[in-house]
């Protein structure tokens, strides 16, 4: 298959397929959604950059056996054809959906957009530039379904009329430089809290379809399988080089843990209208989704977050009541504004300090790293 045959994102076999694909639906994109996706903050999916020479001296030896199994299973593409409208997708009277879920929504959806097209540029520039075949290759197989995520929310997202110029953002997006382990520890966590995110909303709305307010979340398994695979690929790089979960280290995987799960938590309760129309809590919905994802991340990282601790809720919400007196300063503007954010953000830090400050649970890393989907 080549550009010009594949007609939809979904069909691509290749990252460059998929992402001329995109260029050439940019025409229909919307300026308001691409600059959302343009905005830089604590809460708002980041572009990397890192040391792609270090990453091209990766060795995977050590977990040869797992690295093979796991490639082959991304060279059959499971999902090759899947992120594409067919008879399941219900119409959706956006014009008559309250505004508020609405608003709500379409900022779910554009932040995703932004997340997967992160990834699917971050893993195609590690296939641009490597020379180790183990490396592009994986990397190769990763942007590929990036791509197809991105094309399909921004789908979605034209139906609202609106759409993300991703082809924009790659070139005006600012980037992020992350230094090889940063990049794994980050994006282990990015792919692993991705899949346990849409596992659970997936099993929530087979157990209450009522709650299936679009047919986007119909597709939601599949998509989390390729998250859960990717993640796989950031446990077995980290485990081939065991250094990377030991000494300082570790206080690295804590701040990671910690920064990820805080961002969740106050982005989720940011969405009242979103998570009430599916009939969850996002509480309840926050702490569901650290428990699968930090019992999943036990395969490789030799710590967990207590989430259980009497003060780790009510940290977080003092965290999320810091972040919106910065939201609502950064609105109101001028020399008050200015001094409110101030505030805001150095209550937000002492949360935040508070949080790393809770004792981790150690964990004794299994022989084996490689998992399944059990959820």
């Amino acid at each position: 298959m080549n550009v010009q045959t594949a007609r939809h994102t979904a069909d691509a076999t290749t990252v460059e397929e998929g992402l001329a694909i995109q260029e050439r639906q940019a025409v229909m994109d919307s300026e308001a959604a691409t600059a959302v996706a343009m905005q830089n903050t604590l809460l708002t999916p980041r572009f990397y950059t890192t040391d792609f020479d270090k990453l091209d001296a990766v060795d995977v030896t050590p977990v040869r056996k797992d690295w093979d199994e796991l490639l082959a299973e991304m060279e059959r593409d499971p999902n090759r054809g899947h992120f594409k409208k067919n008879a399941d997708w219900d119409h959706i009277d956006w014009e008559g959906m309250d505004p508020e879920l609405r608003k709500e929504f379409i900022d779910f959806l554009i932040s995703s957009c932004t997340a997967e097209f992160s990834g699917c540029v971050l893993y195609k520039e590690m296939k641009r530039r490597g020379s180790n075949k183990d490396i592009t290759q994986l990397f190769a197989y990763m942007s590929r379904d990036e791509a197809r995520h991105a094309g399909f929310i921004n789908d979605a997202l034209r139906e609202a009329g609106i759409a993300v110029n991703l082809g924009f953002l790659t070139k005006a997006k600012k980037y992020t430089y992350f230094q090889p382990k940063f990049i794994y520890y980050a994006t282990y966590l990015s792919e692993k809290i991705g899949y346990a995110r849409y596992i659970t909303i997936f099993r929530h709305l087979e157990k209450h379809p009522e709650h299936r307010f679009h047919p986007i979340f119909k597709w939601f398994r599949e998509w989390c399988n390729d998250e859960f695979r990717h993640g796989e690929a950031f446990a077995l790089l980290m485990k081939a080089d065991p250094r990377l979960t030991r000494g300082i280290n570790v206080f690295w995987i804590k701040f990671f843990l910690t920064a990820v799960f805080a961002t969740m938590w106050v982005r989720d309760h940011q969405r009242p209208a979103f998570h009430a129309a599916l009939g969850v809590d996002p509480s309840w919905y926050g702490q569901e989704v650290f428990r699968k994802t930090s019992e999943i991340s036990r395969q490789v990282f030799p710590i967990t977050l207590d989430i259980d601790h009497p003060a780790w809720i009510p940290t977080l919400n003092r965290l999320e009541r810091a972040n919106r007196r910065i939201d609502a300063a950064r609105k109101a503007g001028g020399p008050g504004g200015f001094v409110g954010r101030m505030l805001g953000s150095a209550q937000a830090a002492l949360a935040f300090l508070r949080l790393l400050a809770i004792p981790a649970v150690r964990n004794t890393v299994p022989a084996s790293t490689r998992l399944q989907p059990a959820y």
